[in-house]
């Protein structure tokens, strides 16, 4: 005799992590497939047992046996034992569905201002690299400092145009009035 089950326990639903402490979990499915094999055999395995034959001669006719418990000689029989082989093949699905879809939609929403606050750290740390980009290497533009044509590093100032001002000078008329004290 075999008994066998196969049980399968569901853990935690699917949790997903956006970062800033929000975490969603959300419905999931869950399908495990299973293939077992049992095989099982008795010990001490015989195949098969000497079975006595016994002597049930009644020579005289009186009705009872001549020679009572006497064997005459033993014949195999076969016992029938065997090994049992047994397959399971399965499939079991399981669904999980939250029951507050209030909770989910904050969530998700939750899950969507996070995402913009990361795309907009994200988009200032570009504009702080290519500020600094261009301030450096327009500094260096103006002292006539550039990379080697063909050096791998000369496209990083390539779009930078450094624009040198021709020094000028104005000049500023004051008028002053008779009664006001002019400095």
């Amino acid at each position: 005799m075999s008994n066998q089950a196969v049980q399968i326990l569901q853990g935690s639903a699917i949790t997903n992590t956006y970062g800033g402490n929000i975490q969603c979990q959300g419905p999931t499915l869950t399908v495990t497939p299973y293939l077992n094999r049992t095989k099982s055999w008795g010990l001490p395995y015989e195949y098969s047992y000497p079975d006595p034959v016994y002597d049930l001669s009644d020579l005289d006719d009186d009705g009872r046996l001549d020679n009572p418990g006497d064997v005459l000689f033993f014949k195999d029989t076969r016992t029938g034992q065997k090994d049992n082989h047994n397959w399971n093949v399965g499939l079991s699905i399981q669904a999980t569905i939250p029951l507050d879809q209030g909770l989910q939609r904050r969530c998700k929403e939750a899950v969507d201002t996070q995402l913009a606050l990361q795309q907009q750290l994200l988009a200032n740390k570009r504009l702080d690299f290519e500020i600094s980009r261009l301030k450096h290497c327009g500094e260096l533009m103006m002292k006539g400092i550039r990379f080697a044509k063909g050096s791998p590093y000369e496209k990083v100032c390539r779009d930078v145009r450094a624009h040198h001002p021709i020094p000028h000078t104005h000049s500023i008329s004051v008028e002053t009035s008779g009664t006001s004290d002019a400095r």
